[in-house]
């Protein structure tokens, strides 16, 4: 097994998803993942004829995101007519499994230079378009396995934790403290590049989520999300929802719902690709790598709580590295909700002062597919910024599923 070199790695910044508001929200999510390429392969001087592969997250794939968007992304980016392009959907862990397997085509020896990443358009695509919900409309499954709307599954784990609405709150209170910190001194800035439009002006050059002023006081004037879904009455019996999640963990009594719009993720667009080469092709290109892939991994958790598989992935990813959680020197692990990185970090007994040191998608949004590819990115440069070795990045997935990866500075 050969080794797998990461370039590079470019994003655009975090639009508001919401139509006609936020910045990107006038850009077709093609011609996003397009100007995101084109970035990559102007700041590497890169030879697009090389690349074997684009390998591409995008969780909702219709309408405009639907058909192949990597390969019409390759397209609208002026890319030679055979680089291909291929699309994948592993819900919110797609930006990074897409990596994963671009790292994989080259590890395996038979691909030299492949990029990865991931695309959402929230705005123009908003979640839930493909009107599948989690099962696909598959009632023989739902009668086995009824999951819930991932917001009751957040708010189940933080009742089985213990978590308390102040914890979680505290929790995102510090994601924007730590984002506002990262902005300040402009962390960010190695990667993001300014999305311009068709005639050439910067239209987008920051994130747009981020509220630094947020304080506990008002993120408590903010009512839960997921009461009121909770009671709502949808299973084949008049069960509400919090009644088929409790038929699976009947020890609970009942579900404290603490999550909200101020400590989950935020809805955003976005897109990011990273460069993956061969050592081969290194020698051969005189391209300087910033890192290794030490490992990569999924692993599999009970799908009705759904939300706790970034443990096992981050197990399995660090057994593959031969690493314990301790060696590794920052941790970025998504925060579709509060409590994910928490019950991460106490399941993993993780240092929190190495945990998503620069904020979250808290702050920062959470463009679905494009999320891992981002987080890689921004792992590899707080790296080098820091001067430190090692980095895990990891995603909660829909289904009850993770996947995580661990890089190596060089």
């Amino acid at each position: 097994m050969g080794d797998a070199y990461i370039i590079d790695a470019v994003r655009t910044p975090r639009g508001r998803g919401k139509a006609g508001k936020g910045a990107l929200s006038g850009i077709h999510p093609q011609e996003l993942l397009a100007q995101t390429l084109n970035e990559l392969a102007r700041r590497n001087g890169l030879r697009r004829e090389d690349v074997e592969d684009v390998v591409i997250g995008c969780v909702s794939q219709v309408k405009e995101q639907g058909a192949c968007i990597a390969r019409n992304a390759v397209l609208a980016a002026g890319w030679p007519d055979d680089v291909t392009g291929v699309t994948l959907n592993r819900f919110c862990g797609s930006g990074l499994q897409a990596f994963n397997f671009a790292a994989l085509g080259v590890m395996s020896g038979q691909q030299d230079l492949v990029v990865g990443g991931g695309v959402e358009s929230m705005s123009r695509v908003p979640m839930g378009s493909d009107d599948a919900m989690i099962d696909g409309h598959n009632l023989k499954l739902r009668s086995r396995v009824f999951q819930v709307p991932q917001g009751i599954s957040a708010d189940l784990i933080a009742t089985i934790d213990g978590v308390t609405r102040e914890q979680v709150d505290r929790f995102a209170v510090e994601s924007q403290a730590k984002c506002a910190r990262a902005l300040e001194e402009k962390r960010f800035a190695k990667s993001l590049f300014g999305v311009v439009d068709d005639a050439g002006k910067v239209i987008a050059d920051r994130d747009e989520h981020p509220r630094p002023g947020t304080t506990l006081e008002s993120l408590a004037t903010l009512e839960a999300s997921f009461a009121m879904m909770g009671a709502a009455a949808m299973g084949p019996n008049g069960e509400t929802l919090d009644q088929l999640a409790l038929k699976r963990y009947p020890e609970v009594r009942e579900i404290r719902h603490v999550h909200h719009a101020g400590n989950s993720s935020g809805i955003v667009d976005g897109a990011a690709v990273v460069l993956v080469a061969s050592e081969r092709y290194v020698k051969k290109s005189g391209l300087k790598p910033r890192a290794r892939v030490r490992s990569l991994a999924t692993a599999g958790a009970e799908p009705v709580i759904m939300l706790t598989a970034p443990t096992p992935a981050s197990e399995r990813a660090l057994a593959k590295a031969g690493m314990k959680a301790s060696d590794i020197d920052l941790w970025e692990i998504n925060e579709a909700f509060a409590v994910v990185p928490l019950n991460t970090i106490r399941r993993l007994e993780i240092d929190p002062a190495k945990v998503n040191v620069n904020g979250g998608a808290i702050a920062l949004g959470h463009p679905l597919g494009a999320t891992g590819a981002i987080l890689l990115g921004t792992a590899l440069d707080e790296l080098e910024r820091q001067n430190l070795a090692t980095a895990l990045v990891t995603l909660c997935i829909g289904g009850g599923m993770g996947v995580a990866t661990v890089i190596e500075r060089l």
